[in-house]
C-alpha cells in the first residue's frame, strides 16, 4: 500500500510539472503571430541573424547559410540596414560570427553594417545582449520556424519590438531532433526570464546605429 502511494505521488508530482511544461510551451508558441512572410515584413533598423553550427572547413552550415541568405534578402530589399549576427566565438576552434561575416561580405553586405555578437552562446544571451549591450529596440529576428517562437518570446521580454522571418529553404537533417528539443528550451527560456537569469558576458555599450566594424576582431 505504501510503495502505491509513493507512485500516486511521485506521479502526480511528474503530471504537476508536465502540465507546467506544456503551460509555458503553448505560452511562446502563440508568438508565432510575429512570424511574417518576407515580403510583408515592415521595415526595422536592424536584423539579427542568430547562430548556429558551423563545418570544420569555416563554412556554415546549411541551417546558419539559410539564415545569412534570409538577412542579405532582407537587407537589399531595404527592410533592414544593419545586421547582428549573434553566435559563439568563446572558443579558439570555433568561431559562427566570423563565419558569418565573412558569408555576409561575399554577399557585397557593406562592412560597417555588420555587427558581430561574439557572446551570443544561446538565445537568451543573444536577445538579453541585442537589447542590454547593443540598444537593440526594434528588429526583423531571422532564424528557423522552429526557432522563432522561443527568440520573439524572448526579445518581447527584454522589450525588443520583433518580427520574425522564417528562413527555411529545405528540409535540414535533424529537424525533427531540433524541434523536439524546443519543448525543453523553451522551458528553459521561461525560466530563465522568470528567475532573471544573467548573460554569461555583457560588456560595454555598442552603437547598432553606427559602424558594426568597432565590434570585429582586430585585424580582420
Amino acid at each position: 500500500m505504501r510503495k502505491r502511494r509513493v507512485l500516486v505521488f511521485l506521479g502526480c508530482i511528474v503530471a504537476f510539472w508536465a502540465c507546467v511544461a506544456l503551460g509555458m510551451n503553448v505560452i511562446i508558441f502563440q508568438f508565432r503571430s510575429a512570424i511574417v512572410p518576407i515580403d510583408q515584413v515592415s521595415y526595422a533598423p536592424i536584423a539579427i541573424v542568430l547562430g548556429a553550427s558551423v563545418r570544420a572547413n569555416g563554412e556554415p552550415s546549411d541551417i546558419l547559410r539559410d539564415r545569412l541568405v534570409t538577412a542579405v534578402d532582407l537587407y537589399r530589399a531595404g527592410f533592414i540596414e544593419k545586421i547582428l549576427v549573434s553566435g559563439d566565438d568563446g572558443q579558439i576552434e570555433y568561431d559562427e560570427v566570423n563565419a558569418m561575416r565573412l558569408y555576409l561580405l561575399g554577399a557585397n553586405v557593406d562592412p560597417d553594417d555588420i555587427f558581430l555578437d561574439h557572446a551570443g552562446f544561446d538565445t537568451y544571451d543573444s536577445m538579453i545582449r541585442a537589447k542590454n549591450v547593443f540598444g537593440v529596440t526594434k528588429a526583423i529576428i531571422v532564424t528557423q520556424a522552429y526557432h522563432l517562437p522561443r527568440a520573439l518570446y524572448l526579445a518581447n521580454a527584454f522589450g525588443i519590438e520583433a518580427q520574425g522571418v522564417a528562413a527555411d529553404r529545405r528540409t535540414y537533417r535533424g529537424i525533427v531532433r531540433y524541434t523536439a528539443r524546443e519543448i525543453f528550451a523553451n522551458v528553459k527560456a521561461m525560466i530563465d526570464v522568470i528567475t532573471h537569469a544573467s548573460p554569461r558576458v555583457l560588456g560595454e555599450d555598442i552603437d547598432s546605429a553606427g559602424d558594426g566594424r568597432v565590434t570585429w576582431d582586430e585585424g580582420t
